[in-house]
């Protein structure tokens, strides 16, 4: 069973993400802050991480910054899950590298296919 982190501040969007994950087989583990989200992967080394790049206090850009540079999560795949949809924006995202994007708000049908085809990609890496 594949474990993935959820780091998310907003309450809604955390639960949906959750169930929609646990209906497909996958473990969850949850953060509503970047530092709880880098404590649990710390311990638990998921096989993926979907970030919220706007979380109070630290962002989740300084925080995928802290995962890759310590050696216990820097293989981990964090995914940037955010409501900026500008091109511009992916592609700061990609640069600050991020293994993947994906947009708010989350399709129900599309997600746990999309999360799939994450793990797929991290797998072959």
């Amino acid at each position: 069973m594949t474990v993935v982190l959820i780091v998310e501040d907003n309450p809604r969007n955390l639960k949906l993400v959750r169930d929609l994950l646990e209906h497909a087989g996958h473990a969850t583990l949850e953060a509503v802050t970047a530092e709880d989200g880098l404590t649990l992967a710390r311990e638990h080394g998921p096989d993926l991480v979907l970030m919220d790049v706007q979380l109070p206090g630290m962002d989740g850009v300084e925080a995928l910054a802290r995962l890759r540079a310590d050696p216990a999560t820097q293989r981990i795949p964090v995914v940037a899950v955010t409501a900026f949809a500008m091109e511009d924006e992916r592609a700061r995202f990609a640069a600050a590298g991020f293994d993947g994007y994906l947009e708010k708000p989350i399709s129900v049908r599309e997600f746990p296919g999309q999360v799939a085809e994450l793990l797929r990609q991290s797998a072959r890496a």
